[in-house]
């Protein structure tokens, strides 16, 4: 018996859609809901062991109403790594709470370029930001590829990966391409869930 389960007619353009439809969500939260919903992220993010276990952490700085991990840079007893967009990849620097950040290609928050830079032996765990996730740990992004390219390089495909979202997009199932790296877990306001290893 053929498993259709995943059999999408054309799953780029299904996750456009269905891309719109969570950041439309995600847009349409009041300030105050925004921070209260990322606010208890970071609280079901720092009780897992994962968390606590790791030392140093690569997060990233909230872009249009993305869940906002700042909270969680001034707790010292972990080092932070942050992207920069250079060209197609994303390079990390090493981040404190206070430190230099402009404006990138996309508008988004970057280390500056001479930061201190992070290698992949130094990291112990990647929170990816994530617009959708599902049941598998299938990740929806915005349709750069750039955390696709990051996690199918050979150093950096062993290292755990969350994928941090409102609770809205925490999805049944989703569309996906043989490029897709699922995530080790998933972390929304309603709590951690992780992914079943096949």
């Amino acid at each position: 018996m053929v498993d259709n389960s995943r059999m999408f007619l054309d799953p780029q353009l299904e996750k456009a859609e269905l891309r719109l439809k969570l950041l439309q969500k995600r847009k349409a939260l009041s300030p105050a809901e925004w921070q209260e919903k990322s606010h208890r992220i970071c609280g079901n993010l720092q009780c897992t062991d994962l968390y606590q276990n790791s030392l140093t952490i690569l997060a990233y700085i909230s872009f249009r109403q993305e869940p906002d991990l700042s909270p969680l840079f001034s707790d010292k007893t972990h080092q932070w790594g942050l992207p920069r967009c250079v060209n197609k990849q994303l390079v990390w620097h090493r981040y404190s709470s206070g430190d230099t950040l402009k404006s990138g290609k996309y508008g988004i928050l970057e280390p500056m370029s001479d930061a201190p830079l992070l290698q992949a032996d130094e990291v112990d765990l990647i929170l990816v930001p994530s617009v959708g996730c599902d049941r598998q740990g299938y990740r929806l992004g915005y349709g750069g590829g750039f955390y696709d390219r990051l996690l199918s390089l050979p150093q950096w495909q062993s290292k755990p990966t969350v994928g941090i979202l409102f609770g809205f997009g925490d999805l049944l199932q989703l569309p996906i391409a043989f490029w897709d790296k699922p995530l080790q877990a998933v972390c929304t306001e309603v709590g951690w869930r992780q992914i079943p290893s096949e």
